[in-house]
């Protein structure tokens, strides 16, 4: 499958990622949309985003998921958006992850693991690989509740502020649920790259216009690319949509 998007022309700073133009998977079990190359979905074009491997929006159904199955040498970030999942790994682990939670695991040299809904309803995540800045380190599990509000929570970062988890990777991501109408900076160092990705609802940009290669509004399941500070994006404001009353995003800072 070849997406129909393409990377912006040079110079343009933006790369966006429409939600109907990512690669999907389909099973009984499991509705899974990738915003980059996964599987057997492969385009050159969208491997990835800086050390930003995989953005899956996966839906798995109750008493369904993914059996045992190994990883190595990369950062797996869940975020919880509905349900629960159960987690079991080579490690000793066995938890539950909720709505709310979010987990972060090191493959390192090498980890086995399971991810089932245990529960009586279908769930909804959102799982994330970033590549570490070395390879070869010891796996490591950590999970954590987050309280999400109408601004910027973060939940990773190398410095660990706010309760935040740490990968090994020098990367920072928040998750934010503004209201419609309420506008948010975007908190990022000179120099980063930026991704948004918009778990629901919608935002409109504060940038320049489709001239610019900068959309006007982003929906569920859209993401955008950026240089921080680019064309003049310098943040967001959440619009109501028939389907939320609030938005829900993730926004990356990514070196």
């Amino acid at each position: 499958m070849t997406s129909r998007s393409s990377p912006p022309a040079s110079g343009s700073g933006f790369v966006f990622r429409p939600a109907a133009e990512r690669f999907h998977s389909q099973l009984d079990w499991l509705d899974s949309w990738h915003s980059f190359s996964f599987s057997s979905h492969v385009d050159p074009a969208w491997m990835g985003y800086g050390p930003l491997r995989v953005i899956n929006d996966d839906v798995i159904a109750a008493d369904s998921g993914f059996g045992m199955h190994p990883h190595r040498d990369m950062e797996i970030i869940t975020v919880m958006v509905e349900g629960q999942l159960n987690h079991r790994d080579s490690m000793g682990h066995a938890e539950v992850l909720r709505a709310g939670e979010v987990q972060r695991m090191s493959a390192g040299t090498g980890v086995v693991h399971s991810e089932v809904n245990g529960g009586d309803q279908a769930c909804r995540l959102l799982q994330i690989w970033i590549e570490p800045s070395s390879t070869g380190i010891a796996p490591a599990y950590e999970q954590k509740p987050f309280a999400i509000g109408s601004g910027w929570t973060l939940l990773l970062d190398p410095e660990q502020r706010g309760g935040a988890m740490a990968i090994h990777r020098s990367v920072r991501l928040w998750r934010a649920q503004p209201q419609p109408g309420q506008s948010l900076d975007l908190p990022l160092a000179p120099g980063s790259r930026g991704w948004l990705q918009l778990v629901d609802g919608a935002v409109a940009l504060a940038a320049g216009g489709e001239a610019a290669g900068c959309p006007a509004q982003l929906r569920r399941g859209d993401g955008l690319g950026f240089e921080a500070g680019a064309a003049g994006l310098a943040g967001i404001t959440a619009t109501s949509t028939t389907s939320s009353t609030s938005a829900d995003l993730l926004l990356f800072e990514l070196r």
